[in-house]
């Protein structure tokens, strides 16, 4: 990288890929794009195998990212927070964006082949949640991330920056065919399916050996697993909790099989 760019007019059509941000996501235009919003987002994406397009941001988060940025084989952009605000549509707090490219998706066998812990989602349709799942399994290390055709895009916006920039560390797939028989792929390589559930028959986490390789199903906020997913389960798990109080936030109740299944 060679010394950051000035720009001062926010229509500048080399902050095009920044621009009008709140419903890029949803542009067909801009579905090839990835954004990462934050120091430590944009120097994950940074240090990650996504090809980086273009940094833009202020002079102080610039300065904090140097290191990285003078690795990058991208242009960087220097502007002031009015600039920079009225480029992407909204008050940027954050100081700094990154726009890289959308790799080429992995297919769900490639990913089964690169470990033996992984999270499995049923139609995780917030993005907040999303992004904490993904923030969670990088905790705990868990593998990889499997998801149904139903799950809302991990390389959204929101997303990325609520998983802190993991979900470009943490491999993911969408899974093939028809749901929930594509679980056959995880059982034909050896994953146990332990389905996270309140029912009171589900065996309580804490005294759960875990397998030699496993999975951990997770459903959408409320619903839970539907009942085909958790007749194709393996095992139903649960999280012992205080009277009257049945369930966690999704990506809380991630976190603690996690804990309880990779301590």
């Amino acid at each position: 990288m060679s010394a950051a760019v000035p720009i001062a007019d926010p229509g500048d059509p080399r902050l095009d890929d920044f621009r009008d941000l709140m419903h890029a996501d949803t542009r067909p235009d801009r579905r090839g794009i990835v954004i990462a919003e934050g120091v430590n987002v944009v120097e994950r994406l940074a240090r990650s195998s996504y090809r980086v397009r273009a940094v833009v941001g202020v002079e102080a988060k610039l300065t904090a990212l140097a290191p990285v940025l003078h690795q990058l084989d991208a242009p960087v952009y220097e502007v002031d927070k009015w600039t920079l605000s009225e480029a992407v549509g909204f008050r940027v707090t954050r100081g700094v964006l990154a726009a890289a490219d959308r790799p080429e998706p992995v297919p769900a066998e490639s990913l089964l082949a690169t470990g033996w812990r992984f999270a499995v989602l049923e139609q995780i349709n917030d993005f907040e949640n999303l992004g904490s799942i993904f923030r969670n399994c990088a905790a705990f290390g868990v593998d990889g991330v499997l998801l149904d055709p139903r799950c809302a895009d991990p390389l959204y916006r929101r997303s990325v920056r609520v998983s802190m920039g993991h979900v470009f560390g943490v491999g993911f797939a969408v899974l093939p065919g028809r749901w929930p028989d594509s679980l056959e792929l995880l059982r034909a390589v050896g994953v146990d399916l332990l389905a996270m559930t309140p029912r009171a028959e589900a065996v309580a986490i804490r005294s759960v050996v875990a397998p030699r390789s496993w999975a951990v199903l997770l459903g959408a906020e409320g619903p839970g697993l539907t009942e085909a997913a958790l007749a194709a389960a393996d095992q139903w798990v649960r999280i012992p909790m205080a009277a009257g109080v049945d369930s966690l936030n999704v990506a809380t109740a991630g976190a603690v099989a996690f804990a309880q299944l990779t301590c």
